[in-house]
Parts: C-alpha cells; structure tokens; sequence
C-alpha cells in the first residue's frame, strides 16, 4: 500500500484502514512531485495516481498479482470515465475511447486482454520502488510526456517489462468538450511529436503519424477544383467513408442519441488538433517544459 499522497489542503487520514502521510509540495510540475514521493515513500511498490483520477476497490491488489514476475517493473491498466462525469466528459470519453482516436492504443480507456506494452499513462501506473531508484526518478520537468520517458528507461535501458493488465481499473475523470478536451488532445501531440525526434524509440510509431497525415489530406481538398475529375471523385469517396466511420463509431459509444453529435464532431475536431499540433512539436526545437 504507497504510504505517501500529493494534494494540498488536506491533512493525514485513513485510506482503507491504513494511515497515510500528506506531504505539501507547493506549485511543482507532476514529474518533480512524484521524485519526491520516491524518496519519502517506505513501500516496495510506488502506484501513482493523477488528480482527477480514483481506483476501484481491488486495484492495488490486482496490480500487485503481476510483480510475481520479477523481469515486471512495472504495472498498468485501463483508466476508463466514470458513470458521474457530465454529459460533455462522457462525450470526451467516448471520443478517446473511439478506436479511431485511439487506435491501437484503444486498451488505454477501456479494458482489453493482458499484455506486455513499452509506453504507458502515469495516471495509472504501479512502479517497483528498487527500479525507480535505479533509474533516479523521472529526472524531468516534461509535462505531459514524462511518463514516456520513464517508460523507455525501463524497457529499454533496464530491459524490464511494463504490464498492461485490465484488472489494474481506475476511473478517470475527463476534460469537456469541446475547448478543455481539445486543449489536452493538443498539449499530447505536441509533446509526441517532439518526442519523434527525441525519443524515437517508442515514440517513432506510425499510428502518431496518421492524423498529420489526415490533416493534409484534408488541406488539399481546398485545391479540389483543380483535381482531375477522377481524383476529385476519389478524394469525395475518402472523405465520405470517412465521415461513415466516424457517425458509425459515434453511435456505438453507448451514450444519448443527443450527444451523438458531440462525438461526432468530437472526433474530427481531435483528429485536426492532434494533426496540427503533432507537427508543431515535430518541427519545434525545443519545447518549455524541458529542463
């Protein structure tokens, strides 16, 4: 059980019966918290938690079933929206949970088969204390992004294994659409995008590629007048199969016929912000949030 919680305003209680210590740390970035947690924390076994995030009950129990394995350094699981959020944070939910957002990487927000992966949220991940040690803690001032690092210092430097396992389920709480959803969408590509260059070990994937590849495609559609009549037809038919899949993902997200329509634009508008901003941070030099 961690014996250590970051939040300000509150004082030491109870969590399940075993106590726990507050310990403030003023307006410091998550990665900072977190490497001070390491050298508080008395435990074998760090699970980090975002702010807007809350585990259900077997959590930790189920996470701690997988350090068995000792090649395992480390633990995750889906982080799905919980039934109170708004109308407009399910909306969020449903887009991310979308396999056209999210892909392959679709196991994130929803529960999927057990499995070994290189790169994982830290809003949901256990981590052995003796490898946090190992590697010096997240020693970054990126965010978002720090958790990918950490991720590849892992798998690739130590050769450890990161688990995916369903049963690690928390609830996270959602940004609304559209402005705060697509703000977060943006500040994630970003971040990737810069990543490409800087880590390409796990972050040279062509699954973050193909919204900027959406992006200009849908770009040279202002040309389309220019188009021969046969790539002209064919570019309509893209865009129409396209649209096709996006009203058939939105419908089969389980939420009211009214917020439909959010998801269906929802959708289209994460893919153009996570196009755009994936370039910017591909071209840019340096982003703030680094050191």
């Amino acid at each position: 059980m961690p014996d250590v919680f970051f939040k300000q305003g509150i004082v030491p209680s109870q969590f399940g019966g075993v106590p726990i210590r507050v310990i403030p740390t003023g307006p410091l970035g998550p990665a900072m918290k977190r490497d001070i947690a390491l050298k508080a924390a008395n435990g074998d076994i760090l699970a980090f938690l975002d702010d807007d995030a809350y585990p259900r009950s077997d959590w930790l129990k189920n996470a701690l079933k997988n350090f068995s394995d000792p090649d395992v350094a480390a633990v995750g699981g889906p982080a799905i929206t919980p039934l109170e959020d708004s109308d407009l944070q399910k909306v969020s939910g449903a887009i991310f949970a979308s396999f056209l957002v999210s892909g392959k990487f679709v196991y994130r927000y929803i529960p999927r088969p057990r499995r070994e992966v290189d790169d994982y949220p830290s809003c949901n991940l256990l981590v052995r204390k003796s490898v946090m040690l190992q590697l010096g803690g997240f020693k970054t001032n990126f965010w978002p992004g720090e958790d990918t690092i950490l991720c590849l210092e892992i798998t690739k430097k130590l050769g450890k294994k990161i688990i995916y396992d369903p049963e690690v389920l928390i609830y996270h709480h959602r940004r609304e659409v559209f402005l705060p959803h697509l703000k977060q969408i943006s500040s994630y590509a970003m971040h990737r995008g810069y990543f490409v260059k800087k880590f390409p070990e796990t972050s040279f994937k062509l699954p973050y590629f193909i919204p900027s590849l959406f992006l200009v495609f849908v770009l040279s559609g202002t040309a389309l007048n220019c188009f021969p009549h046969l790539l002209k037809t064919l570019y309509l038919a893209c865009v129409f199969l396209y649209l096709l899949l996006v009203f058939i993902s939105s419908i089969s997200r389980g939420l009211k016929p009214l917020l439909i329509s959010e998801v269906f634009v929802g959708i289209i508008l994460s893919h153009l912000a996570y196009g755009f901003y994936f370039i910017k941070g591909l071209i840019s030099s340096k982003l703030k949030e680094e050191a």
